[in-house]
C-alpha cells in the first residue's frame, strides 16, 4: 500500500543523502524512481540534488506553478514507477502537498518527502505545515547542535556569523549561512 512519508529535520541530518539512497534501493531492484527538486535551489545545479558526502543524481524541478500530479502521471504511463522522491519539500505549496496524495491515493505510487521542518525563526514553512497534517508517516532525522544536543532548528547567520532575525522566509543557502541548533542555543541566539 503506498503512504506519503514526510523525512524532516534541521540542516545537515542528511536529508538529500537519504533520499539518493531510497532512490539507489529502488533502482538497485529494477524499479524506476523519479526524483523532484525545488527550482529556486539551485546551489549545486538546477535540476541537481547533491548530498555533502559528493553523491548526487539530476532531478525534475517543481516551482509554484507545476502541477506535481500532472507531471508524475505523464511519467507514470511513460514507464511505470515505484517511487516518487521530493527534496526541499518546505518549498511546496499546500496544494502540491495535497497533490502529493493524489499521487498515493490514485496512482498507488509511494511518495518519500524530505525537508526542513521551520524556517530561520522557528516558524514552518508551508509546504511542512502541510506535510505535517497530510503525511501518512512523519520520520525525523537527527543531526546534533554544537553543544552535543539533538538539533531542530536552523538559524540565518551574516557575513560575521552572527544570528539575523528578520529577512524574507526563503534564502537558499548551506553551511556558510546556516546553523542547526537545539531550542536552547537558538532561543539564546533568536529570542534574545
Amino acid at each position: 500500500m503506498a503512504q506519503l512519508y514526510f523525512y524532516y529535520s534541521a540542516m545537515n541530518a542528511g536529508k538529500s543523502t537519504h533520499l539518493l539512497q531510497s532512490s539507489y534501493n529502488y533502482r538497485e531492484r529494477g524499479m524506476d524512481t523519479v526524483i523532484f527538486t525545488a527550482k529556486i535551489d539551485d546551489r549545486f545545479a538546477e535540476g541537481k540534488v547533491a548530498s555533502r558526502l559528493g553523491i548526487n543524481a539530476d532531478a525534475q524541478v517543481f516551482s509554484e506553478q507545476t502541477n506535481i500530479f500532472a507531471e508524475v502521471e505523464k511519467l507514470h504511463q511513460a514507464q511505470k514507477l515505484s517511487c516518487i522522491l521530493i527534496d526541499e519539500a518546505q518549498f511546496l505549496s499546500s496544494n502540491q502537498v495535497k497533490q502529493l496524495t493524489d499521487i498515493v491515493d490514485s496512482l498507488h505510487i509511494p511518495v518519500l518527502a524530505y525537508g526542513l521542518r521551520t524556517d530561520f525563526l522557528g516558524e514552518t514553512f508551508e509546504g511542512s505545515a502541510a506535510l505535517l497534517a497530510w503525511a501518512d508517516k512523519l520520520v525525523e532525522l537527527k543531526t546534533i547542535c554544537h553543544c552535543g544536543r539533538k538539533a531542530n532548528f536552523v538559524t540565518r547567520l551574516d557575513e560575521n556569523n552572527r544570528p539575523i532575525t528578520t529577512g524574507a522566509q526563503v534564502e537558499v543557502g548551506g553551511n556558510e549561512r546556516y546553523e542547526s541548533l537545539c531550542r536552547e542555543h537558538f532561543k539564546q541566539l533568536v529570542w534574545q
